[in-house]
């Protein structure tokens, strides 16, 4: 059976995803933000996620390309704090490394992930253990290039990230934070998953689901 391709139909598929699940899931991320950050996390996220579907449907773009840059442009508008610009980092980077053809396979899918988790280490200064998003997508993204490089195909490759990322996301509650607002806690971070980490699980999760119903 051929792997099929990551295409427009599969991105966006998986962007609606993502906007389903972070509000279904609105209250209890912004419950985890109220313990070490500003409680809005899920709020922020919600919103830029609700504007991103909006933008979709009254002007759906053209390619993977385009999707990738509208949904990045828009949650830097749309989303407060520290995620607008992260997130919006993300789907820009994965934007520019999309290429114009009209898809890409597998390789080239876990390429433009790379990228855009690439531009989240950059636009936020994070390592492993500061207790950020960088701590689910990282493993989920070794997970997803092992998984591959081992020769099966992307929806595999998903669900092993996505575990990958969930496991990142809990460890993050033994973790002091070094960034961001939670940082000025110190100690007193321990003990609480942290809510970006949280929303990228969330986010590679989408895409596991989404494509193994378009595949």
């Amino acid at each position: 059976m051929t792997e099929p391709a990551v295409d427009l139909d599969l991105l966006t598929r998986w962007v609606r995803e993502f906007a389903r699940v972070i509000g279904e899931n609105a209250g209890y991320l912004s419950d985890l933000d109220a313990a070490i950050g500003d409680a809005d996390h899920g709020i922020n996220m919600q919103r830029g996620m609700t504007a991103v579907v909006a933008a979709l449907d009254e002007s759906p773009p053209a390619d993977m390309t385009a999707l990738c840059k509208q949904v990045g442009m828009t949650l830097v508008k749309s989303v407060g704090g520290a995620s607008g610009p992260l997130y919006g980092t993300f789907f820009l980077r994965m934007a520019a490394a999309m290429g114009s053809g009209d898809s890409v396979d597998a390789a080239g899918f876990a390429k433009a992930l790379r990228a855009g988790v690439e531009g989240v280490v950059q636009r936020g200064r994070a390592e492993a253990g500061d207790k950020t998003m960088f701590d689910a997508l990282a493993p989920a993204l070794d997970a997803l290039d092992a998984v591959l490089a081992a020769g099966s195909g992307l929806d595999a490759a998903l669900t092993e990230a996505t575990v990958s990322a969930e496991t990142g996301r809990d460890a993050t509650e033994s973790m002091v934070a070094r960034k961001g607002r939670a940082s000025y806690l110190g100690q007193r971070s321990v003990g609480h998953i942290d809510p970006g980490a949280t929303s990228a699980a969330m986010l590679i999760a989408a895409a596991a689901t989404a494509f193994a119903a378009g595949g």
